[in-house]
C-alpha cells in the first residue's frame, strides 16, 4: 500500500471522488500544513491556522499508479486557482500535494509540468513534504456517502461525480 496527502478545496469534494475509485483502500478527510496542534474545523475555517483541508488517500498501487491518482486529483478540483475552489476561498482551500517520498515528490513535479503545459491557466499547486496530518472530526468522514441529500451533496459533490463518470 502507499500513502499520499493531497489537497484540492472542500474535503467532502475529493473524499467523494477517490472513495468511488477502485484500488483506493481508505480516504480520511483531515487538516495539515498548518501552526497549531490539534485544529478543529472552526479553526480552519479562519483561514488563520496556515492548514489545508487535505484528504490521506491509502491506494494500492498494483490497482491504481500514483500518477493516476494525481491525474484524477487535477481533474477533480481547479489546480489553477490559488487559494480558491469555487465558492470556498481561503489557504484552507489551496491545491496541495504532501508527498512522503522522494519518489513521489519526483512524479509530483512531473505531473504538475505536463498538465501545465496542457492548461491555458499556470498550475498552482503546491508541492511539499507532508506535515502532520491531523484527521477531520467524524462528521466530516465518508461525508457524501452519508449526506447524499444534503444540499451541497445535490449542488457541489454530485455534479462532480458525474462529470467524472463516478456516478
Amino acid at each position: 500500500m502507499e500513502t499520499i496527502v493531497l489537497g484540492g478545496g472542500c474535503f467532502w469534494c475529493t473524499e467523494a471522488v477517490f472513495e468511488k475509485l477502485d484500488g483506493i483502500k481508505d480516504v480520511i478527510s483531515g487538516y495539515a500544513g498548518g501552526e497549531i496542534l490539534n485544529p478543529t474545523y472552526k479553526q480552519i475555517c479562519t483561514g488563520n491556522t496556515g492548514h489545508a483541508e487535505v484528504i490521506k488517500i491509502t491506494f494500492d498501487p498494483a490497482v491504481i499508479s500514483f500518477t493516476a491518482v494525481l491525474d484524477i486529483f487535477g481533474d477533480c478540483h481547479d489546480p489553477t486557482t490559488l487559494n480558491r475552489q469555487g465558492a470556498d476561498v481561503g489557504t484552507q482551500y489551496r491545491s496541495t500535494i504532501m508527498y512522503l517520498s522522494d519518489k513521489q515528490k519526483e512524479l509530483a513535479i512531473q505531473w504538475k509540468e505536463k498538465l501545465s503545459k496542457k492548461l491555458e491557466d499556470p498550475v498552482v499547486t503546491e508541492i511539499v513534504a507532508v506535515p502532520v496530518f491531523y484527521s477531520a472530526e467524524e462528521y466530516h468522514q465518508d461525508y457524501y456517502r452519508k449526506n447524499p441529500n444534503e444540499g451541497y451533496c445535490n449542488f457541489v459533490i454530485r455534479p462532480k461525480l458525474k462529470k467524472l463518470n463516478l456516478e
